[in-house]
């Protein structure tokens, strides 16, 4: 007989602190979307400095309902290796927006 663990499916959008934070060389940044997403919705996971540019894009596609998490290994779009310091992700998902904030050491 096969069982089948029931997975729970998110309430609302969130953006969890990233883990190990700080990190080097790398964290993972999970975020739920939302049961009422059925058809999914396009999702963007963008990392920035504190000056407010883009380093990169981790997550840029459609996404379903769930928990996801995405790795970022410290480089930026040039897979070029970034500075210690402070950045800032940032979830963009429909209407949905949050930020936070994570340290980079080397």
């Amino acid at each position: 007989m096969i069982e089948f663990q029931k997975v729970a499916i998110p309430k609302e959008f969130a953006l969890m602190q990233n883990h190990p934070n700080p990190f080097n060389p790398a964290t993972n940044i999970r975020f739920n979307i939302p049961d009422d997403f059925t058809d999914g919705v396009q999702v963007k996971l963008l990392i920035y400095n504190l000056m407010g540019q883009l380093v990169t894009i981790l997550v840029d596609e459609h996404r379903f309902p769930g928990e996801h998490t995405a790795r970022w290994e410290g480089r930026n779009q040039r897979n070029e290796r970034v500075s210690s310091g402070i950045y800032i992700y940032q979830l963009v998902a429909g209407e949905f927006k949050m930020t936070k904030r994570m340290v980079f050491l080397k």
